[in-house]
């Protein structure tokens, strides 16, 4: 059975609601024992794509509230505390039970709690002699919001920046990785598996991999571990493979503007938690939709080119004009006036139930074609306003080609579009081109000038691209201080930064991650594409643990920096377009954060500024 994590996060979260004791059949909890919800904001991010306000009574939750919010004390009802294991909130749980907000508190901390705060929180409710009112603590191991079925975020904001500042300590980067490895653990125990774990040497990658490693090995030394129901499997073919990536790996793809419609919707409209809020149509008020795995127009045609998504909503269109047509006609709408002789009253009688039997499905299609029309309306005002289709055409011309024509590239940057367009380009521009004449680079930093367009993000990517290439060039001698130099100033990840050969598209246009993850799942020897990267295997002794090389069905990718939804829609083309199905493969995609352009590209402006490159002033064009 594939591995699913929406389903299995979803099971995790309906047992806590069930104060931790099984579900039943139906996968909802007891209804008969009431309670109360309490959360903080992140732990609301984790439930809000899951399960919604609706849902909740179905597991017996009456009332919900923020653990910050004033709260009315409720006796005889437990409350149900889902909250990150933070000094704050410990303090907050204590108060409440101190001043006898609730008479039963089961406690849920969405990942392992240190020992100090459980110290900490033993102590503060026995001084206050309220420790009785804590029935149950446990730890759930579910920091991580999942926004679909093969997709999740750790939501750990600017961490390219934090990964890459200049002036970060040692302590610092080790903080920031203690981080990530924790938010991976509890997706491997969310999923039960232990994969074997590949990345590239050096950077994030590395040290999440090494951490991630050791933690998983200690972890298995406990006797009824997290990992126990998931069998001692050794063979590769029975667990995933686990890789781990840098974002500096694909600059490009975090930049780009896409034409797709779930990358378009992300980009333009701010998709967050799968939902967004637009106007509505008609000159009417704005209008919030859902966007998720029940809308099946979303799933069907989430990667398709804006275009042929117009094509469907009018196709989804008629053939909902035709169903409600043939429903009017079998009901007598449309039996040209002929006289009812009773002859046929069952066959009728038939007709109306099953017309009526209909109505629910026909309107629910009819709501979904009306909020993808209003939708892909207000993407294509936004298209025109801004020429996104020409700015994602020359883009894609850029990478394949390797670079533009002086004078094409000069027209789209003085031509339409926001300031952070103009940028993204520029940046594309720099990424793109192996070898770029500086009276080149001089013509765009002026057009960005004249558009008054910020440019420390221009010039941090320069800054790095200048560094690639002077340590492509340098002899053995001299490059070990270079790179001394280089890791000093930059952070931990300088490494192919700018698209060389191997970062741009390949011929059949798939993205450098995806190509990477094809070979690593494959695992055949001798792929210079992957002979360098690591092997760790936490069940395997350390000393074989680099022989388990595959082939893989499943793989759980993660990409360290932020990511985006065009490699989310590329790591899905992958794992469909195999053939035989009987070779299918199942792969999860997850980040540290979903980013649109415009958001990465502020953190490359943030760096920039940082080392005092470019404007001072941060743009305040629209994304």
């Amino acid at each position: 059975m594939a591995l699913n994590l929406r389903q299995r996060q979803t099971e995790c979260i309906a047992r806590m609601l069930n104060l931790n004791q099984p579900i039943n059949a139906s996968g909802t909890a007891n209804e008969e024992v009431y309670k109360i919800l309490i959360y903080d904001k992140f732990c609301q991010d984790i439930l809000s794509p899951l399960i919604h306000v609706k849902d909740l009574r179905k597991h017996g939750v009456t009332l919900y509230f923020l653990i910050d919010k004033n709260r009315k004390p409720v006796s005889d009802v437990p409350a149900v505390y889902f909250v990150r294991p933070s000094q704050q909130n410990i303090e907050r749980i204590i108060s409440d039970a101190s001043n006898s907000v609730y008479d039963y508190f089961h406690l849920n901390f969405s990942s392992s709690i240190p020992r100090p705060l459980l110290e900490d929180l033993a102590s503060g409710t026995l001084n206050s002699d309220s420790i009785q009112r804590i029935s149950k603590v446990h730890d759930q191991y579910l920091e991580f919001v999942t926004l679909d079925d093969n997709l999740f975020t750790l939501a750990d904001k600017s961490c390219y920046v934090r990964l890459n500042d200049p002036k970060a300590t040692d302590r610092e980067i080790e903080e920031i990785i203690e981080k990530l490895v924790s938010g991976l653990f509890c997706v491997l125990a969310t999923l039960a598996v232990v994969p074997i774990i590949r990345c590239p040497r050096g950077g994030p990658a590395e040290m999440v991999a090494s951490l991630l490693d050791q933690r998983l090995r200690d972890h298995l030394l406990v006797k009824n571990n997290l990992f126990s129901e998931s069998g001692n499997f050794t063979s590769s073919f029975q667990r995933p493979v686990l890789c781990l990536f840098d974002r500096n790996l694909e600059l490009s793809v975090a930049i780009q503007h896409d034409f797709r419609y779930r990358p378009l919707v992300h980009d333009v409209l701010g998709l967050r938690l799968n939902r967004l809020t637009v106007q509505g149509g008609a000159g009417g008020g704005m209008k919030s939709y859902e966007l998720d795995r029940v809308d099946p127009f979303w799933v069907a045609n989430g990667n398709l080119e804006f275009p042929e998504v117009a094509v469907e909503i009018e196709t989804q269109l008629n053939k909902y004009k035709k169903d409600v047509e043939e429903v009017n006609w079998r009901t007598g709408g449309g039996n040209d006036g002929a006289e009812f002789d009773g002859t046929d009253l069952i066959g009728n009688t038939k007709h109306l139930m099953n017309a009526v039997n209909s109505l629910p499905e026909l309107t629910e299609r009819k709501q979904t074609i009306d909020k993808h029309t209003n939708i892909a309306t207000v993407l294509l005002g936004e298209i025109k306003e801004r020429s996104l289709d020409l700015y994602a055409k020359k883009e894609y011309e850029m990478m394949v080609r390797g670079g533009i024509d002086r004078a094409e590239l000069l027209s789209v940057l003085k031509g339409k579009g926001s300031k952070t367009d103009k940028l993204r380009f520029a940046i594309m521009f720099l990424i793109s081109t192996e070898t770029i004449p500086q009276i080149e680079v001089e013509m765009v930093e002026s057009a960005l000038r004249e558009a008054e367009v910020d440019t420390c993000a221009f010039q941090y990517v320069k800054k790095i691209k200048s560094l690639n290439v002077s340590l492509a060039s340098a002899n053995a001698a001299s490059r070990s201080n270079i790179v001394d130099w280089a890791e000093k100033l930059y952070g931990q990840s300088i490494s192919a930064v700018t698209a060389g050969v191997k970062n741009l598209l390949s011929g059949d246009h798939q993205l450098a991650m995806a190509r990477t993850v094809e070979a690593l799942m494959e695992g055949k020897p001798n792929n210079p594409e992957i002979e360098s990267y690591l092997v760790l295997d936490p069940r395997a002794p350390k000393s074989t643990s680099g022989q388990m090389k595959g082939p893989f069905k499943e793989a759980i990718v993660f990409m360290i920096g932020g990511g985006n939804y065009v490699e989310y829609g590329s790591l899905q083309e992958l794992a469909q377009r195999q053939h035989p199905p009987s070779s299918a493969k199942h792969i999860i995609y997850g980040t540290t954060e979903i980013l649109t352009g415009a958001d990465f590209v502020d953190q490359l402006a943030a760096l920039g500024q940082k080392m005092g490159l470019g404007s001072s002033t941060p743009s305040s064009a629209p994304a």
